[in-house]
């Protein structure tokens, strides 16, 4: 690891050792994907569940209004790339602050924009959301609300991609699978827009064996651990051949430890903490981070 990547390692453990309440206070607010009610969630009224561990992360559950969270980085540092950051948790909670907020939060500093996903649960109790329905929907949505903002938030339609952990990841390779061009007629401007990710990144993505990607999908970025379950670490290197073989452009990076879930923590000082600045190499590498 050279000199610039350890120091820029350092500098994301000191930004993280914060407080979690000064965070938590400085989070931008929440843009509803709906401002009038998602379709599917009709006459939910149930309030939004907030758990915080030991640790002091959050776990969100009973979402009805999903929603995106901006985290925009300052104009003289924007590179005009947008990445979605899906949080995983099983679909049963959302892991959303060390797979969402934290992630989203670094992105920003290195002047890509981030936006937080919150998303519908479809496997927590008496839920009645479906993954392939209502989870993937909110993610198209929040693909063509970023898109249907680019000019006001200064970023390139044409860079704006998913990266999605365990659930969220497969969310994330769902998206680029399973995209539009945009409904033409439709009277909601945001639906008009293109619905397909300009990259992926699979961060030890959920159902790894069923990703089946196509010469049309985006490339992407893979990352996960030796010791995480032999679905998502052998699946993902079979993913990655799937990739190749699809003549789509794929980077892998298996880590020799790190388990499942090691998302972006202050408190993580093996080499798998180092996973987000190689994903803002291969960003850079693929020709994503030009300035606009």
């Amino acid at each position: 690891m050279t000199n610039l990547s350890m120091l820029r390692n350092d500098l994301v453990a000191l930004l993280l050792l914060l407080p979690a309440a000064i965070h938590w206070a400085d989070e931008p607010k929440e843009i509803p994907l709906w401002p009038n009610g998602a379709p599917g969630s009709e006459g939910k009224a149930a309030a939004e569940l907030v758990e915080q561990g030991t640790n002091g992360e959050r776990r969100l559950s009973s979402i009805h209004n999903p929603s995106i969270t901006a985290y925009l980085p300052a104009k003289e540092r924007a590179t005009g790339t947008a990445v979605i950051v899906i949080p995983g948790g099983g679909h049963r909670v959302l892991a959303i602050d060390h797979e969402g907020h934290n992630v989203a939060r670094w992105l920003s500093e290195q002047g890509i924009a981030g936006f937080v996903l919150k998303y519908r649960l479809a496997r927590e109790t008496n839920s009645t959301y479906n993954v392939e329905v209502h989870a993937l929907a909110d993610t198209q949505r929040a693909i063509r609300a970023v898109r249907s903002r680019a000019r006001e938030w200064g970023i390139d339609p044409a860079r704006v991609g998913v990266m999605g952990f365990s659930a969220g990841g497969e969310l994330a390779a769902l998206a680029c699978l399973r995209f539009d061009n945009g409904i033409g007629r439709a009277d909601d401007a945001v639906d008009r827009q293109n619905s397909k990710p300009s990259f992926q990144a699979l961060i030890y993505p959920g159902n790894s064996r069923k990703i089946e990607p196509t010469s049309e999908s985006p490339p992407a970025f893979l990352a996960c651990a030796y010791n995480d379950r032999p679905d998502i670490s052998e699946g993902l290197a079979e993913v990655y051949l799937r990739f190749k073989r699809a003549g789509v452009p794929a980077e892998l990076h298996i880590y020799g430890s790190g388990g499942h879930g090691f998302g972006v923590r202050a408190s993580n000082r093996k080499p798998v903490g180092s996973w987000l600045v190689r994903f803002e190499e291969w960003l850079g590498d693929s020709g994503f981070l030009r300035k606009p």
